[in-house]
């Protein structure tokens, strides 16, 4: 089994560095293969400067195998050179954006499939607000002000990016509309990785994560450790 990176926001730069290289670590070092989705940044025509930001950011970190994947939309979803590159993945970072486009592009594609397969093998499977709301079992979309069904890499979670400018906004209706889910808020240039030796997760970067425990809020700091149900 691998990794999961959920970002907060505001990736490739400032206190990103610390758990991206955390994330390089465990992908195999300086030696792993980063493969890029960017397919959320689509919808407004920016995925070829979210992808080129990123690719530039870890070749800066010192890895020498980045690529972005040519994964825009359903259709290339399904393109067998983007799965078979997933498949050699050792660390996969889904960029952020708009999350109901990266959502139903992937769903029940090959290239879904595919990072689920490198997942179990140990890869690393990261992403940046859109990219890591979109991994949990339910996700927001503030244009349509409706909670979607999400890949389920983690079930019963719906992921809060940009938490400590507008995502804890989202708090209120979303205990309304999903009382049984578990609530996971990361503030931007923050990340929490769930890279323990027994299922824990830790905080690392600028700001905090804010988990929204029945019994209420708790939040955790860079360094700090978690258990998600």
């Amino acid at each position: 089994m691998g990794y999961i990176l959920l970002a907060g926001g505001a990736e490739f730069g400032g206190s990103m560095e610390i758990p991206d290289r955390r994330a390089i670590e465990l992908a195999g070092g300086a030696e792993a293969r980063v493969r890029i989705v960017p397919a959320a940044a689509a919808p407004d025509n920016n995925h070829q400067r979210a992808g080129h930001n990123g690719a530039q950011w870890f070749r800066n970190l010192g890895v020498s195998d980045v690529k972005v994947l040519p994964l825009i939309d359903r259709a290339s979803a399904d393109a067998p050179d983007v799965l078979a590159a997933i498949l050699r993945s050792g660390l996969i970072y889904l960029l952020g954006g708009f999350p109901r486009h990266l959502e139903e592009s992937l769903t029940g594609s090959l290239a879904w499939n595919g990072i689920l397969e490198a997942y179990q093998k140990g890869a690393v499977i990261a992403g940046s607000s859109a990219g890591a709301m979109v991994l949990c079992g339910h996700y927001y979309n503030p244009s349509a002000r409706k909670v979607f069904k999400g890949l389920d890499l983690l079930p019963d979670t719906c992921f809060l990016p940009h938490h400590n400018t507008f995502g804890q906004n989202w708090t209120p209706g979303l205990s309304s509309l999903i009382p049984a889910v578990l609530l996971i808020g990361v503030d931007e240039e923050t990340a929490i990785l769930n890279d323990g030796p027994h299922g824990t997760w830790t905080v690392y970067g600028k700001g905090a994560a804010t988990i929204y425990w029945t019994s209420g809020p708790e939040i955790y700091q860079d360094g700090e450790v978690f258990r998600l149900p």
